[in-house]
């Protein structure tokens, strides 16, 4: 997507002020500074980051829907992409050594360098396990991969694209009860409280445009004038390059809060964050999804995924407009979420 970024938009807040009255015209004149300043987005933008998309896997690759014998399949498979690469643990769909390759494309998030991303995204099946033949679905740069077992059922969805694409790992449990996945950070990639978007918390933020061919079309989940409200934002980036960010992104999930407090510093809105740096658990309800979003739509203001437990696929959820407020770079060290593990963490 192409969408003005807001870089460092504290700098232009009284870090001096101190009392909620104080600050209201600082609050007020960046409110109508962005408001402003919302951009269009552009889908062919989105769609020109997977140009020569496409994944192989399991001997397989091309457009195709298939299956591959489960007996025939180790205890772990490579997936790769044009943009993209990870290895997927055969019984538990659990994600391993999820990077970016660096493959050159316009609107590459990596600047040109393979680049690690997460270490591992595990799911805890307590006890149960995938056992039967693999579905595969490979279409253009789009990929789908199903597999099920006694009470259990995996689905991961991936598309290969330079800004990371949408990628997401669904979990279905005959008993109904939750999934919990821990997603531990590659080396270098870290969890950080967004100043961009804490400093606009509390606002409502129009979300809403023109699709191609006219039709007027307000954002899935947005509030009932068209503007989304501003929540606080974890994301992760890098020090390496500046266009590199991303976030983790639930669906009917719930984040394990953990024992790694921090406190936020903010000229508008300081607070308390409990969240580690380098690792994060969720409890996702049977039928929901986790996974992440990556480039400018991991710091677009735009209204969360809606409630999905059937069905669900891998899509954009804006169509119209969304303010792309960015990130500062580097990270300040105040915002870095620590420490980077909760005592006693033990990597799955």
């Amino acid at each position: 997507m192409t969408g003005r970024k807001i870089e460092g938009a504290a700098a232009t807040t009284n870090a001096g002020c101190r009392s909620g009255r104080s600050c209201l015209p600082a609050a007020a004149t960046i409110a109508l500074a962005l408001l402003a300043l919302v951009p269009h987005r552009a889908f062919a933008a989105s769609s020109a980051s997977c140009d020569g998309g496409g994944f192989s896997l399991l001997e397989l690759s091309g457009d195709q829907k298939t299956v591959v014998g489960g007996s025939s399949v180790g205890s772990t498979f490579a997936v790769k992409g044009r943009y993209m690469e990870f290895t997927v643990d055969s019984a538990t769909f659990g994600i391993r050594d999820w990077k970016l390759t660096g493959a050159p494309n316009p609107l590459d998030i990596t600047g040109g360098m393979p680049t690690p991303v997460f270490a591992s995204k595990i799911p805890d099946h307590r006890g149960l396990s995938l056992t039967s033949d693999i579905a595969v679905e490979i279409s253009g740069q789009k990929l789908v991969i199903r597999r099920t077992g006694f009470g259990l059922s995996m689905k991961i969805q991936a598309n290969d694209c330079a800004n990371g694409g949408i990628f997401q790992v669904e979990p279905e449990r005959a008993d109904g009860t939750a999934t919990v996945f821990t997603h531990v950070l590659a080396d270098g990639v870290f969890y950080f409280d967004n100043p961009n978007v804490r400093l606009l918390l509390g606002l409502n933020i129009p979300c809403s445009g023109i699709l191609p061919d006219g039709t007027p079309v307000v954002c899935a989940g947005a509030n009932p004038d068209g503007t989304v409200t501003v929540t606080a934002r974890i994301n992760f980036a890098n020090d390496v390059s500046n266009n590199f960010v991303g976030r983790d992104s639930a669906q009917v999930a719930t984040r394990i809060a953990t024992d790694c407090t921090n406190s936020i510093p903010n000229p508008l809105h300081p607070g308390t964050v409990s969240h580690c740096g380098g690792v994060s658990q969720w409890s996702v309800a049977s039928g929901g999804r986790m996974g992440q979003v990556m480039g400018e739509d991991a710091t677009e203001i735009a209204p969360a995924a809606k409630p999905c437990t059937t069905g669900c696929t891998a899509q954009d959820q804006v169509q119209g407009k969304a303010l792309v407020v960015g990130f500062p770079f580097p990270v300040p060290d105040e915002v870095r979420l620590k420490p980077r593990f909760f005592p006693g963490f033990v990597a799955p």
